[in-house]
């Protein structure tokens, strides 16, 4: 008899300092999916549902279909937005009746306005539906704020191990596995959290060159290969988050009679990260000159200079329409630049009246808090009109469709501007090729984005300069007011041991 298995997404990441609030709206503009008509969406593609869809044929499941959600960080879930989508998955488990197991695609780093783990009150529940016995594993991100409450609930947490994340698909292929050899009998799996007082570790997750995270998955991927030890799971933690939870931590899953280890484990892999606590992030950033003095050194030479405007990465919950980088752009005369993206869906109304070939007077970005850049008013004629969507072509998401909204490619000088209606993370070429814009041609490429860019961008880089324009994702945390966090917490206040004030 084939095992029933609930298969769902409720997806998001949320920055708590934003002034958006995340809707009902906002999901539907990347996608809210109710039920089977999830299937046909994602089939074929490298994210988390895919590999469900895929572990679902494999393994001859009786799947049931209880949706997707996932909308572009941003500020915390309306209480309509959190319990409508709730009551989705949650209300298609009760109508399932007897279920044998369950497959999430959470995020982990979700806050609404009545739920700062939002996650662990949705694993919640769904325990409350299905019972004690049946297994449910979960993939998160790896920049989940991961609780006690989350692994209280599930058998267990399986994040990603690549930033930029390309292993999605791997991680839900993961999770499924061990949900069916949970319902065969051959494992029972258990999870364990544990968090140290630490507010930023493992720099943030960087896997794209040598450094802590790296050598903390080497070591994970020891240990799961130990008898009694199912996953070894390393959150980074999102930082820019106010609540109790933030900051890394450790998931392990565990068979019984394992669960000693699993706390050395997790403690071992906790004091590297504190050891080598001062490898952070923030030493990558530079200031947005450095870039134009690049853009000025490399005029000529093949392959754009890729500036990333980290700090206004709409994938951290930035507005994506901060004007500093463009207007430096501007100021310093550079030539042959693509800039993707400008999030300003008043400025495209106005390019779409005006139509292709038209020369406008806009006010261009920073309309969201103008004291991270006022608008930039110049001239622009109108390159190209389209409705911004499609595929993305990898290696993030490959096949996963993306939709700008109503796009216009304003020209201002030399500089193409992507300007789009709907916030996105400039993860894929298609930004720009399905613009007609061609990257790689371009003297200096602009991407709002921190890491994920690198999987696509890095190959056709002649170099990458990531600098800090001021936006609310900046490294610098000291410009974040913190009032729920735990403390004491590194690098906060004076912490002599992480595990002082761990929670496990």
């Amino acid at each position: 008899m084939a095992y029933r298995v609930l298969i769902a997404q409720f997806m998001h990441e949320t920055n708590t300092f934003s002034k958006l609030a995340t809707t009902l709206d906002d999901y539907r503009r990347r996608w809210l999916i109710d039920g089977e008509a999830m299937v046909p969406r994602f089939s074929g593609t490298k994210n988390e549902i895919g590999g469900y869809i895929d572990a679902a044929k494999q393994y001859g499941w009786q799947a049931v279909w209880a949706g997707a959600a996932n909308a572009t960080p941003s500020g915390k879930l309306t209480r309509e937005t959190w319990e409508t989508i709730r009551d989705m998955i949650v209300g298609a488990a009760r109508k399932a009746g007897k279920l044998d197991g369950v497959c999430l695609s959470l995020h982990g780093a979700m806050v609404t306005e009545t739920e700062d783990d939002a996650e662990g009150a949705l694993l919640e529940a769904l325990r409350g539906v299905v019972g004690p016995d049946v297994p449910m594993a979960t993939t998160l991100d790896l920049h989940a704020n991961a609780t006690v409450r989350m692994a209280r609930h599930a058998n267990a947490l399986v994040s990603y191990r690549t930033y930029p994340h390309i292993d999605g698909y791997e991680r839900a292929v993961q999770a499924a596995a061990l949900v069916q050899a949970a319902m065969e009998g051959k494992k029972k799996p258990r999870c364990l959290l544990v968090q140290p007082a630490m507010l930023e570790g493992a720099e943030h997750g960087r896997t794209t060159q040598p450094g802590l995270m790296l050598d903390l998955l080497a070591k994970a991927d020891k240990f799961e290969a130990e008898p009694g030890i199912d996953v070894v799971s390393i959150q980074a933690g999102f930082t820019w988050a106010d609540i109790p939870y933030t900051g890394p931590s450790i998931a392990v899953s565990h068979e019984p009679g394992a669960e000693a280890r699993a706390k050395a484990i997790a403690q071992e892999l906790i004091d590297d990260m504190w050891h080598r606590r001062e490898e952070g992030a923030a030493k990558f950033y530079r200031p947005i000159a450095d870039g134009i003095a690049a853009a000025r050194a490399g005029t000529g030479k093949k392959g754009p200079l890729v500036i990333a405007d980290g700090t206004d990465n709409p994938g951290g919950g930035g507005y994506s329409d901060t004007t500093p980088v463009l207007k430096a752009l501007i100021d310093a005369g550079i030539e042959g630049v693509a800039f993707g993206t400008i999030y300003d869906p008043r400025t495209v109304q106005q390019a779409m009246k005006a139509g292709v070939g038209a020369e406008i007077e806009v006010s261009l970005g920073g309309q969201t808090d103008p004291e991270m850049g006022a608008p930039v008013k110049a001239k622009a004629i109108v390159k190209m009109l389209s409705d911004g969507r499609f595929k993305n072509d990898g290696p993030m998401n490959a096949g996963v469709e993306t939709n700008m909204g109503p796009t216009a490619v304003l020209r201002l000088g030399g500089i193409d501007v992507v300007t789009i209606s709907n916030r996105i993370q400039t993860i894929d070429l298609q930004v720009f090729l399905s613009q007609g814009i061609d990257p790689a041609a371009k003297n200096v490429v602009v991407v709002k984005s921190v890491q994920h860019f690198r999987a696509a961008y890095a190959p056709i880089a002649r170099e990458i300069v990531l600098v800090d324009s001021g936006g609310i994702c900046s490294p610098d945390i000291s410009r974040l007011k913190f009032t729920k966090l735990r403390r004491p917490i590194w690098p906060l206040d004076g912490v002599n041991d992480p595990h002082a004030g761990a929670r496990a």
